[in-house]
């Protein structure tokens, strides 16, 4: 049994019956709220309020207090690992994340160390710890990684990259090279990914964000072999009790069968596949999550009403559904909206559960 006040989220992961389908929101503590605008101004700067555990608590629990969401997630950023691993992050308004000493050589590789999620990254695990505390049993705390391939690019290119131009020709030219690099971010991640469960994370996420910008053969040895290899890694230890795993590849819906032959618990769905088909192609092997296009939130209220019922009713009956965007919210997104959205699915799912 769950202490949980609210646990439909891990139930509907585990594909366990609910009342109703459960909701969070990727990015839901974020720029389109005024009071996580007033905390960052208040922070300083981005990395400021990532690396301070109270000012990472208390954007955490922001959207909480404003709508019935069945989870809270971490606040944090995927590219902790690699400003741990010495790379110097630097985050340049409207620029996005950069690094000063972008990786690129067999020579840079080799110098990378897998961090120590007590040490270097204690931050995050303290904020995983008082985020917990504070939440007091009444909804889920998901923790997240980014996927070894996604953090490898932003580490090769030196930032955000449109061509992934560095990456793609070390791919190409010299694979041994990535592969030796994937190695290194994916041992990094277990170890992070294992810590954030200790310290009270109840799900966990990997974010996969830039996988679809590979080919399919490409896919697969570069990027779902090692999400396989955390999977596995997080299954066979003795300290993940039932936390279950989600893995999200954006444009990732052509391979979903070979994504939830890895052991996950779930699959993160953008908004380019049908969810319906979608639920046809994995079976029951995975719980799904999504995948309503974040650009929806923009329209009226009784619009968005109307694009909640067809993603639940292109999902259909039963359990196994965690209603989500296909991707982060937008900044320019009006509170109020959200909140229709989170009734929505919250009213609408009734019949679905019964």
């Amino acid at each position: 049994m769950s202490d949980l006040k609210n646990d439909r989220l891990l139930r509907a992961l585990r594909r366990e019956p609910v009342d109703v389908t459960p909701v969070w929101i990727m990015r839901q503590a974020g720029r389109y709220l005024p009071e996580y605008r007033a905390t960052r101004e208040r922070a300083g700067d981005f990395l400021t309020l990532c690396q301070t555990p109270e000012l990472a608590c208390e954007v955490t629990l922001q959207p909480l207090r404003r709508f019935p969401l069945d989870a809270a997630i971490l606040f944090s950023d995927i590219l902790t690992i690699p400003d741990a691993m010495g790379l110097g992050l630097e985050f340049a308004e409207g620029e996005g994340p950069r690094f000063r000493h972008p990786v690129r050589s067999a020579d840079a590789i080799a110098r990378l160390g897998v961090p120590d999620p007590e040490t270097e990254l204690r931050y995050v695990m303290d904020a995983v710890r008082l985020i917990r505390r504070e939440l007091a049993g009444t909804v889920p705390l998901i923790g997240f990684a980014g996927s070894p391939w996604t953090l490898a690019t932003y580490m090769v290119e030196g930032g955000s990259s449109r061509d992934f131009t560095e990456i793609k020709r070390m791919l190409f030219d010299e694979p041994t090279l990535v592969h030796q690099l994937l190695d290194v971010v994916t041992r990094a991640i277990e170890l992070y990914l294992r810590a954030q469960i200790a310290a009270g994370a109840q799900a966990v996420m990997v974010f996969d964000t830039w996988g679809g910008v590979l080919t399919p053969r490409d896919y697969r040895e570069f990027s779902l072999a090692y999400m396989r290899r955390i999977v596995a890694e997080l299954a066979s230890k003795p300290d993940r009790p039932n936390v279950p795993i989600i893995l999200f590849t954006k444009n990732g819906g052509a391979w979903i069968e070979a994504m939830a032959e890895t052991g996950c618990d779930a699959l993160g769905l953008d908004w380019t596949i049908d969810i319906g088909e979608a639920r046809r192609r994995v079976g029951t092997h995975v719980a799904l999550q999504g995948n309503m296009d974040p650009s929806v939130l923009y329209a009226s209220p009784a619009r968005i009403r109307t694009e909640v019922a067809a993603v639940l009713a292109a999902y259909g009956e039963g359990s196994g559904h965690v209603f989500n965007l296909g991707h982060g919210i937008h900044p320019q997104i009006d509170p109020e909206h959200v909140s229709a959205c989170v009734d929505a699915v919250h009213e609408l799912s009734v019949p679905y559960h019964r």
